[in-house]
């Protein structure tokens, strides 16, 4: 099977469960962004030179793709997605990023005021994986207000992982 289907070129795209909706949809645009943001984690952990951020960063990568799915799945059809054995983003997976917080916030980094990114590749890349991330959590925020939204630790989740982010990338700055 060819990756070309050409079952988008009238502007719509398949959820999970052969749902199809316009690729603007609001649906999309959230897990679009989080795909972006996967993407955007990819450049980090590529570009990263501590086994410790690289390791972490994979991690979340894998994450985000519990995420996608979940978010590519209609609440209607959730029940389905659970069922054919698909997985949840749950709250241990935030307490995850609580515990990387605590790590990093332990080693007593100082900072004032907003961060600058472009110290270095590595933490440039980090700023980049964080606002991209913020991005995502306001698409699925809107999917929220829209009362789209089954899963809610998805945008507890998202504004973990941003904070994660920032840390991550002041963390790589102060060991310049």
């Amino acid at each position: 099977m060819s990756i070309a289907t050409k079952t988008g070129d009238q502007g719509t795209t398949g959820l999970m469960y052969n749902r199809r909706v316009a690729k603007s949809h609001p649906r999309v645009e959230a897990y679009g962004t989080v795909d972006e943001l996967n993407a955007a984690l990819g450049v980090a952990r590529a570009a990263a030179t501590h086994d410790y951020v690289r390791e972490q960063l994979l991690m979340i990568q894998q994450d985000l793709v519990v995420l996608m799915g979940e978010l590519a799945t209609m609440p209607e059809d959730l029940p389905r997605y659970l069922k054919d054995g698909f997985k949840q983003l749950t709250p241990e997976q935030t307490a995850g990023l609580d515990h990387v917080v605590q790590e990093i916030e332990a080693q007593q980094i100082t900072f004032k005021g907003w961060a600058t990114p472009g110290a270095s590749v590595e933490s440039a890349a980090l700023d980049v994986a964080r606002t991209t991330c913020r991005r995502a959590e306001r698409r699925v925020c809107s999917l929220q207000a829209a009362n789209q939204l089954a899963n809610s630790e998805i945008i507890i989740y998202l504004n973990r992982l941003a904070d994660v982010l920032w840390l991550f990338a002041r963390w790589v700055e102060h060991q310049l």
